[in-house]
């Protein structure tokens, strides 16, 4: 909501833009730190005590923003409004606790295609009202946000008791990182995310040009990645529950290194036209919109006493592990649409090898069962 606001902050606190932008790439920093603090703490204190202090900190943090009378203030606060992380590892855990793995996917997929909207409405619902009111007016929408999901959450969140631990934080978080299912889950996650990053940082530079340097129609095509991944979360949803997650993130890697093989066998051919480019890397979200539901099952199953943890760590290594690799790949890009095929299509072998050995690791769980 606030990517077109940012210039008009900047010139309102006669800050340079590089400042502001740490409202953005700072804030996702900041967001996968405290996903993976609260989420341990949820296991610890319960759900319900981390979601309002969450809530509760966001909301002053985002009045915060409003009022900020320079861009320190401004900073801070929206440093403050990462707080909001816990909530969704907390979402994922009340349906993991009240589903099976498979179950648990196809719901994970469903919530997952309310997530996607956001990238897509956000910018614009931000742009207009920053166009009517002023950019401090989607602070205040946020706070008012806040408020409202404050209230449902008091309501609707009961306080559930939690099994006695005397297990540390970081011992926790060993427990897990010894897991080789809970790696699997996180690497594909990982490696699925850093396709995405190489996309989004790479497609401008590529074929802005061949859109005639419309930014219009630049963001219009860039909008087929979300589409597509809620179509993948769509499919999630549906079918998630009736096959193994193994065989849904190796069916959904498999889609995406498909799409991407037929835009770099377009690309050497000489084939320019910007839907060359677009159409297949409409596979990029619809494999990540299949993947993220099962891989978040798996990751939240592997220890039915840490599941919090899981889920802030597993978002945590997603965010860190993505940005990784989209820094990595960013050294090697060309500047040619054959070269940014090809970096997408190591990180997506990546997310296939780890989707792989995850499908490995099931069968091998289930075969002392059968």
């Amino acid at each position: 909501m606030i990517l077109p606001s940012l210039p008009n902050i900047a010139a309102t606190f006669h800050a340079d833009f590089a400042w502001v932008n740490l409202s953005v790439a700072g804030f996702a920093v900041i967001t996968a730190i405290i996903e993976a603090v609260g989420g341990a703490i949820s296991d610890r204190f319960g759900r319900r005590p981390v979601v309002l202090t969450s809530l509760s900190i966001v909301v002053a943090a985002s009045i915060g923003c409003a009022l900020a009378p320079n861009i320190g203030a401004f900073l801070l606060s929206r440093a403050m409004q990462a707080c909001i992380g816990p909530c969704y590892s907390v979402a994922l855990v009340m349906i993991k606790e009240t589903s099976d793995e498979r179950e648990a996917a196809s719901k994970f997929g469903y919530l997952a295609m309310g997530w996607a909207l956001a990238p897509m409405v956000g910018p614009l619902f931000g742009g207009s009202l920053d166009e009517l009111f002023g950019w401090r007016s989607t602070f205040v929408v946020f706070a008012i946000l806040g408020i409202a999901a404050f209230a449902l959450s008091m309501r609707e969140i009961r306080r559930t008791p939690l099994p006695r631990s005397n297990r540390n934080y970081l011992g926790s978080y060993g427990l897990l990182l010894s897991s080789e299912r809970f790696w699997a889950y996180t690497l594909c996650m990982a490696a699925s995310m850093g396709v995405l990053y190489v996309f989004l940082g790479g497609a401008p530079l590529v074929v802005g040009g061949a859109l005639g340097g419309s930014s219009a129609k630049l963001g219009l095509c860039m909008g087929l990645v979300p589409t597509g991944f809620i179509l993948g979360s769509y499919l999630a949803g549906r079918y998630a529950a009736k096959t193994t997650l193994g065989t849904t993130l190796v069916l959904a890697r498999l889609l995406t290194c498909a799409g991407l093989l037929a835009g770099l066998a377009l690309s050497s051919l000489g084939i320019t036209h910007f839907l060359a480019f677009f159409g297949p890397c409409l596979f990029i979200g619809v494999g990540n919109g299949l993947t993220m539901p099962a891989a978040n099952s798996g990751a939240l199953s592997v220890r039915k006493d840490l599941v919090g943890t899981a889920a802030g760590l597993a978002a945590a290594m997603r965010i860190g592990g993505g940005a990784l690799i989209a820094s990595v790949a960013g050294l090697f890009l060309a500047g040619s649409i054959p070269s940014l095929f090809v970096t997408m299509l190591i990180s997506a072998a990546l997310a296939l090898l780890a989707a792989l050995y995850a499908a490995r690791l099931d069968r091998r769980a289930l075969e002392p069962a059968s």
